[in-house]
């Protein structure tokens, strides 16, 4: 411990007494210097990323030194995904009509059912018994994006599980009345 005081802090480079100091990667800090180089959020254990001699939140962390490239908007720490631009026009049902995928091969590799384009190991998405792209794994219907446990196939087509059920689920009394199903008035 230097004289004058404690540890110098990471930040501010002055004396860090033991009542205001917090510790990480064997450097003491003010609590009030204990920031995210670029956010200037308060950090703490969970929420600290550190890089050579600079803290970061998680966050600022993944922008700045995480994936980058198509998909990740920006970094990792981004939540918005962007979408290829092809997902700025109306959504397209599928426009194979033979709903096998056998018939939906090309050359030995797989054919995407809603774009007709083949489908690369590294953006493959399998669902309903298909191959699809990322981007077109989505509701026939909707357009939502869908999961494979978030979706219900039909004739080679993929729905999300809301759409199915208003489109192809049981109809009649007492099926999509909600509560008043219930009661029965005569």
């Amino acid at each position: 411990m230097p004289l004058g005081g404690g540890n110098k802090c990471g930040c501010c480079q002055k004396p860090v007494y033991f009542a205001e100091e917090v510790q990480c990667e064997g450097k003491s800090w003010h609590k009030s210097c204990f920031l995210c180089m670029v956010c200037k959020k308060n950090l703490d254990s969970t929420t600290v990323a550190v890089h050579v001699d600079e803290i970061y939140c998680k966050s600022c962390y993944g922008k700045k030194y995480g994936p980058k490239g198509y998909g990740y908007g920006g970094g990792a720490g981004t939540l918005k995904k962007q979408l290829p631009p092809f997902f700025n026009s109306p959504h397209r049902p599928t426009n194979n009509p033979n709903s096998s995928k056998f018939a939906q091969k090309a050359g030995g590799s797989d054919v995407c059912p809603r774009c007709g384009k083949t489908v690369y190991a590294a953006e493959k998405v399998i669902g309903g018994g298909n191959s699809w792209h990322k981007s077109c794994f989505r509701c026939a219907k909707c357009g939502k994006g869908l999961e494979s446990t978030t979706l219900a196939d039909r004739d080679g087509e993929i729905y999300c599980k809301g759409c199915y059920a208003k489109n192809f689920g049981p109809k009649g009394f007492g099926f999509g009345q909600g509560a008043g199903a219930l009661a029965h008035s005569q």
